[in-house]
């Protein structure tokens, strides 16, 4: 299997750079790649946007940042271009940033295949992107056959015309049925941003670690990019679209979404500023605008933004949407208040318990059991969310083969409160530069691992000689590094 998956990632490099030489002097080009994103046995949404130069622009000037008293005024801020004044140079304009990759117009067309069988290939029209929505254009994918590796093929042209201006290539999978056995091999990631990656060139360089690896899938919980970190920070949707414009077409992130099944969440930083609920605004964007530039802009849309996946008898999981239903953060604690919503909650407790895998893995973009610092006012481990948290944990409580995995904290750990079977992994940031806020001596009763820098989380499941189902879900330093294991049997 993993030979197959080597020769997989080799053509997939092969060909996405080869066919990345193919420009014109003019564009428009493939700039941030495409995502893909909610597959399941037989769907995927592809994303893609164009743009006019074919890389960001790595000799812009650097954004001015303001001080933290001027931030503040400026969050409360509608006017645009004071907004803009305190932090891009007079006389300057966003595409002359350090890091810009502006949108172009033009025209662009889908081929894709299962891998090896070029002849069942599957070409769509040609179709504008959308300027209104950043240059991006999406497509769904249906009636896919599981269990699948598939090419995909991309090309632009300017809007009417018949030479091409650039293609770009790579590949997904979809997950196999409820009765496939199968090794499986997935990562869990959390807050990134631009300015703490740690390859100035190139990006997060747990990408190319992870790649490696040859995941089956990968979900990044949120927290995916940091509207309210300066440089800049982004108070109007125009700098909400740069800083996406930016992360995306760093070379490492590039080919890694190009090439492994994706499953994105968002949080907080990413559906507008910190612990941000509804009725809530930043700068010149509200929150209920935030959500709709995330789910229907910059990311493989669906709705529900909520879902799960069967992959083979021994995995489930569960996305968790933990921004668009919620009650106001400042709201007081009781029945009535909520993180997932009466309609997701619903969902969620069904779903789980009429699934037989042998794994289930619960994907939240917040802790559930924490422990969280005292000064959090955002999620079920902390004390404003103490009731729904309650009945959540009880739930879930029943299980013996659920894990969570969460992100949004910046420190890796483990917890697996005494005398429950309750186990929660958080993942950690993208970056040791991103790691903070919990210090590293405080190690609690329910900590069985806490670390307080970068890396990943990497879960594998596998069948022994005996037939016997195992779970490793293992904490990797941003180098891949091992730096904790747990490991799980099946239950009787």
């Amino acid at each position: 299997m993993k030979e197959y998956n080597w020769l997989i990632v080799i053509l997939a490099i092969i060909g996405f750079l080869s066919c990345n030489s193919k420009k014109t002097p003019e564009g428009p080009y493939f700039g941030n790649g495409f995502h893909n994103g909610w597959a399941d046995q037989h769907s995927i949404v592809i994303w893609t946007r164009l743009t006019k130069t074919p890389e960001l622009n790595r000799t812009g000037q650097k954004f001015l940042v303001p001080s933290a008293d001027e931030a503040k005024e400026l969050a409360k801020s509608t006017d645009q271009g004071r907004i803009r004044k305190a932090q891009i140079p007079e006389g300057l304009t966003l595409d002359q940033m350090e890091g810009a990759c502006t949108g172009a117009s033009g025209e662009v067309k889908l081929v894709y295949f299962p891998f090896q069988q070029p002849g069942q290939k599957i070409e769509t029209k040609w179709i504008a992107v959308d300027t209104t929505l950043n240059f991006t254009r999406q497509w769904k994918l249906e009636n896919l056959t599981p269990g699948t590796r598939y090419i995909v093929q991309l090309f632009a042209r300017n809007t009417g015309e018949n030479q091409l201006s650039d293609s770009i290539k790579g590949n997904f999978r979809t997950p196999p049925t409820a009765d496939k056995i199968e090794d499986l091999d997935f990562c869990i990631v959390t807050c990134h941003d631009y300015p703490r990656r740690d390859d100035s060139i190139s990006g997060h360089k747990i990408y190319p670690v992870m790649l490696r690896q040859f995941p089956d899938f990968y979900v990044h919980t949120g927290d995916v990019e940091y509207y309210d970190k300066p440089g800049p920070y982004a108070l109007t949707e125009e700098l909400m679209r740069f800083k996406w414009d930016r992360l995306f077409a760093l070379p490492f992130q590039r080919t890694f979404f190009a090439q492994v099944t994706t499953y994105f969440m968002k949080d907080d930083h990413d559906a507008l500023c910190n612990d941000s609920y509804p009725g809530m605004t930043y700068g010149t964007v509200s929150f209920d605008r935030g959500l709709e530039i995330f789910d229907k802009e910059q990311f493989p849309s669906a709705n529900p933004t909520y879902k799960t996946v069967r992959w083979g008898k021994d995995l489930q999981i569960w996305i968790l949407e933990g921004r668009n239903y919620r009650s106001p953060n400042n709201m007081e604690d009781g029945p009535d208040k909520t993180i997932l919503g009466k309609e997701q909650k619903e969902w969620l407790f069904r779903t789980l318990k009429e699934s037989d895998a042998t794994f289930k893995i619960l994907i939240s973009p917040d802790p559930i059991v924490g422990p969280d610092r005292k000064n959090k006012k955002d999620n079920y481990a902390n004390s404003i969310f103490k009731y729904e948290g309650d009945e959540i944990r009880a739930f879930l409580n029943q299980f013996t083969n659920l894990y969570i995995c969460n992100g949004d904290r910046h420190w890796q750990y483990v917890s697996h409160p005494q005398g429950t079977n309750l186990w929660e992994f958080g993942c950690g940031p993208g970056s040791d530069s991103h790691a903070e806020g919990w210090p590293p001596q405080d190690v609690r009763p329910e900590h069985r691992f806490l670390r307080v820098s970068g890396g990943f989380l990497r879960g594998i499941t596998a069948r022994n000689e005996l037939g016997i189902a195992t779970l490793k879900l293992q904490h990797c330093d941003v180098d891949g590094n091992l730096v904790h294991e747990e490991i799980f049997t099946a239950p009787n």
